[in-house]
């Protein structure tokens, strides 16, 4: 059984103040690409290697959580939390001092081990911690210190921006602070051991919210990996670079705080429905843009899909979790949203050469339009079918 003693305050806190360190860590670097490109212009294929060094993490991240769902089922959350935290100082300062852009891309790729670790523990504390209605409301809560963490350091990074591409890697210093509250007020929970030869196929819905979690970051990461291309066209500076990025965090918190609210009221897959078509109506709203102003417009509606889909599909998914399994089911998810990131430049990239940025946007929205229209009606096929 998992422990049913109630976490400290303090306890309570570090979680919620490793949570701004996982989802935008890839993205701190976002308002120094177009500097990074420039001073990486003597290196063959700069200009994709400099999204790469934003999106690596994210493929570090994707294939590092399976085994760290694993070490955390059978190590333990608290190990796994302080060690992340640990590499996240290290190899992300790291970039400060780096010259050499493959250089540069390694300490990316060790800092993606060190997030899959910490967003695996804090997720499967969470749900250690809590059932029903308060591990909704904490979940969510989760997911808001998440999005809060991008509208303070996505500014903060552009700012550091415009002094030199190298200043925004000081943010990761950050975790070393919340490293050492969570070294005194953590404790281990209890829980079931995993049973030898315990795992198996994991359920097709389980695997569908991981397809899921995958398709929607794919989508929704072409903000950090673009915006700043797209946004240079309009003569924008980093500093505005990163506050307009920041803007699809910002309702993303909104979003995460009125998920418990939201979930009372609805089901999980019209709530999935509802995150999708905002984040369509977003892009279409990106993509048509001919102002600063309403690209800032469109980012706040896809911000406000993402702050209800991604609590919603980790509810789901540690409801369907066996306890003594739980790190590895929540690692999936991690892996999801972390593949789509880093598959985000990769896929996007042909639609780029062929339409343009903004006609990029704007087919995106289309496509997550259509998918959330295509979800309502079979939702309505099987309404009553749902358990909310």
């Amino acid at each position: 059984m998992t422990n049913t003693l109630a976490p400290t305050r303090r306890a309570r806190g570090t979680v919620l103040a490793a949570a701004p360190l996982t989802i935008m860590a890839a993205a701190i670097i976002a308002p120094s690409l177009p500097a990074m490109r420039a001073g990486f212009a003597d290196t063959p294929g700069s200009g994709l290697l400099v999204r790469l060094a934003l999106t690596v993490t994210s493929l570090a991240i994707a294939i590092s959580a399976p085994l760290s769902g694993i070490v955390a089922d059978r190590v333990g959350r608290r190990p796994l939390l302080l060690s992340g935290l640990g590499l996240y100082a290290v190899s992300g300062t790291a970039g400060f001092f780096v010259d050499d852009l493959y250089l540069l891309l390694i300490t990316r790729a060790a800092l993606g081990l060190a997030v899959g670790g910490i967003m695996t523990a804090i997720s499967t504390l969470i749900t250690d911690w809590f059932t029903g209605g308060r591990r909704a409301s904490f979940l969510g809560l989760q997911q808001a210190f998440a999005s809060l963490g991008g509208v303070v350091f996505l500014p903060l990074a552009g700012l550091l921006a415009t002094v030199n591409w190298h200043a925004p890697f000081w943010i990761y210093s950050v975790s070393a602070i919340v490293a050492v509250f969570a070294l005194v007020s953590l404790r281990e929970p209890e829980r079931n051991s995993p049973a030898a030869g315990e795992g198996g196929r994991l359920p097709g819905r389980v695997i569908g919210i991981y397809v899921l979690a995958l398709l929607v970051t794919l989508v929704f990461y072409m903000a950090p990996t673009q915006l700043p291309f797209l946004l240079e066209g309009f003569g924008s500076g980093p500093a505005v670079v990163g506050a307009v990025v920041a803007g699809s965090t910002l309702t993303g918190v909104v979003g995460a705080l009125a998920f418990p609210r939201l979930r009372r009221r609805l089901g999980p897959t019209a709530i999935t429905t509802v995150s999708v078509a905002l984040m369509g109506v977003g892009w279409l709203v990106i993509g048509t843009a001919g102002t600063v102003a309403q690209v800032v417009a469109g980012l706040l509606a896809g911000g406000l899909g993402v702050g209800f889909v991604v609590p919603n599909l980790n509810l789901r998914l540690a409801e369907a979790a066996d306890p003594a399994r739980r790190g590895r089911v929540l690692s999936g998810l991690v892996t999801g949203i972390f593949l789509g990131q880093f598959l985000s430049p990769l896929v996007v990239q042909p639609l780029v050469q062929g339409i343009g940025i903004a006609g990029a946007f704007t087919w995106s929205g289309i496509a997550l339009a259509a998918g959330a229209a295509l979800a309502a009606l079979l939702s309505n096929r099987n309404n009553g079918k749902e358990t909310r």
